[in-house]
Order: C-alpha cells, then structure tokens, then sequence
C-alpha cells in the first residue's frame, strides 16, 4: 500500500506499469531499450471522495481519460527503475495536491483610502490628457 496522506492509500497492484521506448536523445540505446515508464491507473478504484475526485479530474487535465485512467509518461532517466519510480511518485503527488482542500475566499470591500487614491489617479491622468493637443491660432 502507498501511504499519500493520513487517510488516503492507494493499492500497488491497482497500479500499472509497462515500459516503453522513450523518444529524444540517448543515441544507440534509445533504439534497442524500453527505458520510459508508462504508468495507469484507475482513479475510481480508490473510492475518492467526490470533492476530491474533482480536483484531482481537474489537476489530471489530459493525463485522465475519459474512464477515468490517469496516464502518466516519465522518460527523464535512462533506467527503468529510475522512470517507474518518478511515475509512482508524480502520481503520488498529483492525488496529495487534489487532497489539500483549498481555502474559500472571503469577500472584501475596498477601503475608503483606496478609493479616494483610486479617483484621485483617474482625476490626475484625465487632467494630463486634457492638456494635450492645444489649440494653434493663425
């Protein structure tokens, strides 16, 4: 079991991994190894909350499909090992962001202060823009 937070943990075995041939640079050895990590996993195997299944459908953005399968690509290193454990630990992160509940906010009204520097600076420029252009008497 992978620990995420104090009250969320996710099964190893529902996750997946297989491995696949990474692209960019890597000379001779991008040709012949399967190096990059592809890992899938089903989000609604974890019996979420509802509030953050929604997050984390909108933190995944196009990494989720449309059943629900987070896809996660890591090819930053040149082992598998190294890939696996990135794409464990992107996932990881990605459920504890969509766990943190964010903090709502509190509607505020502008101080008197403000608006008056507010009036003052619109009062200011429309005074420099009305001496622009003068007249030209012949």
């Amino acid at each position: 079991m992978l620990r995420i937070t104090h009250s969320i943990a996710i099964d190893e075995n529902d996750i997946e991994i297989s491995f696949v041939r990474a692209s960019g640079p890597g000379g001779q050895n991008v040709n012949k190894l399967s190096t990059a990590a592809q890992l899938r996993y089903d989000s609604r195997r974890a019996m979420l909350a509802p509030d953050i299944d929604a997050r984390l459908q909108r933190i995944a953005g196009q990494r989720m499909t449309k059943d629900g399968v987070i896809v996660i690509h890591a090819q930053r290193y040149r082992t598998q090992e190294r890939n696996r454990e990135d794409a464990i630990e992107r996932l990881v992160d990605m459920i504890r962001e969509a766990s943190v509940r964010p903090t709502p906010r509190r509607a505020t009204r502008p101080t008197l202060g403000s608006k008056k520097r507010r009036l003052e600076g619109k009062k200011h420029r429309g005074s420099i823009k009305a001496m622009r252009g003068g007249r030209i008497d012949d």
